[in-house]
């Protein structure tokens, strides 16, 4: 079986039909659900029961370069919102083209500008976006798409 290869100028993410350019190093974006899709209880005798939210909020965070152009896009963004409330809201979209992972957004927003520092060297600009309804289309490794069982 042959390996696979991952590069992270595979990986596109798009704000207000934006691409993203000057991702730090490291670890460039985190996304993350705020809630469990599903929570399990279980009783005194041992039987057990799950229920399902519906909460599909969640956060992104994406790690750019001091430099970056697109620190300027989420600083606009965020100030149009803070500005004139409602005004600031956008789409995402996440897709790694190394596989077959698509994450979207459709009503996001900048939780909060990063932290700002400066010194002898470039510092990175951290920015928490957040939105209410998180779609999770794929999370995949690999492109190859494997067919779920009938009988599940």
């Amino acid at each position: 079986m042959a390996g696979k290869d991952y590069d992270p100028l595979k990986v596109a993410i798009h704000i207000a039909g934006q691409p993203v350019e000057g991702f730090a190093d490291g670890t460039f974006i985190t996304v993350t659900r705020n809630a469990q899709t599903w929570t399990n209880q279980t009783g005194a005798g041992g039987e057990s029961a799950r229920s399902k939210s519906n909460d599909k909020s969640g956060t992104v965070e994406i790690t750019l370069m001091q430099t970056s152009a697109t620190n300027d896009l989420l600083s606009g963004l965020f100030l149009a919102d803070e500005n004139v409330s409602g005004s600031g809201k956008f789409g995402f979209t996440l897709s790694d083209e190394n596989g077959t992972t698509n994450i979207t957004s459709t009503d996001m927003w900048v939780q909060q500008p990063p932290s700002v520092e400066f010194g002898k060297e470039l510092s990175d600009r951290v920015w928490t976006l957040e939105t209410g309804n998180l779609i999770y289309a794929a999370v995949g490794g690999s492109e190859e798409v494997f067919p779920l069982p009938e009988n599940l």
